[in-house]
Parts: C-alpha cells; sequence; structure tokens
C-alpha cells in the first residue's frame, strides 16, 4: 500500500471498517475515496472462492448477487470512511433496497472487479447511492442500492 495518499486502503483497513469475514469479504483494496461522495475499490475474483465449487463446475461464473454484495460493501465503506473514527461503533449498515439493477456481462475466474460507488442522497439515517462494477474497462453491472445502519442489538 502507498502510505502517501490517504486516500488508499488495503485488506487489512478494510477489516478494521467492516465486520464481513471469509468467505463473505468482498472487497480487496479502496483505490480512491472522496468523503461523503465517492469511492472506487477493486475485488479480485479467483477460483479459489467456494461458490464456484457450483456455479458452475464446468464453467465457473460469479454469481450476480455476489458482484451486487461488493458494491454493497464498496457502499458501506464509503459511508464508515466517511464519518468521524468511533461515531458508527454500535452500528451496522445494512440493505434497504436494490433499484435498476443490470448485469451486463460475466465475471470469471481472474477478473479484477472494479467498483465505482456515488453518494446520491441521504435522508436521515438511508442512504442512496449507485454503483457500477467493470472489467478491463467493460461494464459487467449496475445497481442503485439503499441502506441504513441499525444498532448492533437489533441486527
Amino acid at each position: 500500500m502507498n502510505n502517501s495518499d490517504p486516500s488508499l486502503i488495503d485488506i487489512r483497513g478494510i477489516m478494521d471498517l467492516l465486520p464481513h469475514r471469509y468467505p463473505f469479504l468482498l472487497v480487496d483494496r479502496i483505490l480512491e475515496f472522496i468523503p461523503n461522495k465517492s469511492i472506487q475499490a477493486i475485488k479480485n475474483v479467483t477460483f479459489n472462492e467456494p461458490h464456484f465449487q457450483g456455479h458452475f463446475p464446468d464453467y465457473p461464473l460469479m454469481p450476480g448477487v455476489l458482484i451486487v454484495e461488493s458494491l454493497a460493501q464498496t457502499a458501506g465503506l464509503l459511508l464508515l470512511k466517511s464519518r468521524p473514527a468511533g461515531e458508527l461503533k454500535d452500528k451496522l449498515f445494512v440493505f434497504t433496497g436494490l433499484e435498476k439493477v443490470k448485469f451486463r456481462r460475466q465475471v470469471v475466474p481472474g477478473d479484477q472487479l472494479l467498483l465505482d460507488m456515488n453518494h446520491v442522497r441521504n435522508k436521515m439515517n438511508v442512504w442512496k447511492m449507485t454503483g457500477t462494477a467493470h472489467v478491463n474497462g467493460n461494464l459487467v453491472a449496475e445497481a442503485t442500492l439503499s441502506g441504513a445502519f441499525v444498532d448492533l442489538e437489533r441486527a
């Protein structure tokens, strides 16, 4: 990691922000970050991921729901990294909705997803963001996501 660029965060920094762990941590690095505005991250897709055993054994494809989950985790990172340290200590960011989800191309082992999320608006505790996932410059998925912070006791 380039320590001179504060927008870059490696997997250790991501694990400090997100509660997800293997096999469900689906973001590997943050490349760019503008507080309360946008974030760009990557997800390296490897054949060793457990879903490829059954989806599909002879033609491994990353499930679309996991591409959307990668976008959602990236959205959570945007919000968590934008807040002052400790402000959301007892909160969990959860999905509240999906809109305009489109899958454009297949994602296979060896691909690297470039995940872009942009803040659209927030009202009270609900946040709305748009996102895209690209592989080698080609759009593979897009979605509008909404989520909210909930108390850990209710999660």
